[in-house]
């Protein structure tokens, strides 16, 4: 496959390649092909406004952004999107990568299904959000033309994504789902867990410890 996809270099260092190994050892081929998406649309969109940013660590971002769903890296009490984060910070520190640019992948990480909030941070923060946005549920959709779409799917296809990545997410998160309380995610137990009873704001409030 060549380095270029739809006129973007797929990040090919040392640092990148390995983290690029992680996915492939870890993960399987939905996440794989997604994830390099996932970087593809960000690094697309990010282009198209003009932004500047650092290709390799939006590419590690992207490969690291799902690897919380994996038994390697999925804690019994984290948020999938922390434990990816972890992964990647702890991945970063080990080739000595400095903590300002370990810390803007952590947080491209964390927070990249956190709706109101990751757009407005740094670019390549930005840019990973926007990009699964583009690719899970077709936000901006029109940003990108259809030729240029083509080619990014050509490369790392879907193969029925709509259908396999809510199980994928599920069977990432089943054995926490209070991890999901105050984000998206609840939306999938809710579908897919039928004994899945959300966790309510407002009772946590109400039930309380305080006396008044």
């Amino acid at each position: 496959m060549s380095n270029f996809i739809a006129d973007i270099k797929i990040p090919d260092s040392k640092l990148a390649a390995g983290a690029a190994e992680l996915l492939r050892d870890h993960g399987d081929d939905l996440l794989w092909n997604h994830s390099h998406r996932v970087f593809l649309f960000g690094a697309l969109q990010g282009q198209n406004a003009g932004m500047k940013f650092d290709a390799e660590l939006l590419y590690i971002s992207a490969l690291f952004h799902d690897l919380g769903l994996t038994k390697k890296y999925s804690s019994p009490d984290k948020r999938f999107e922390v434990d990816g984060a972890n992964a990647a910070s702890s991945y970063l520190q080990s080739h000595g990568v400095p903590q300002e640019s370990t810390r803007l992948v952590w947080d491209a990480i964390a927070l990249h299904t956190t709706i109101g909030i990751a757009q407005y941070k740094e670019p390549e923060v930005a840019l990973i959000y926007s990009g699964v946005g583009y690719d899970v549920m077709g936000e901006n959709f029109d940003s990108i033309t259809e030729v240029v779409r083509e080619k990014v799917v050509a490369a790392y296809p879907r193969n029925d994504f709509k259908n396999k990545i809510l199980p994928a997410f599920l069977e990432g998160f089943k054995h926490k789902p209070e991890t999901t309380f105050g984000n998206i995610k609840a939306d999938v137990c809710a579908r897919l867990m039928p004994d899945f009873k959300r966790t309510n704001f407002c009772d946590c409030v109400l039930h309380s410890p305080w006396t008044e």
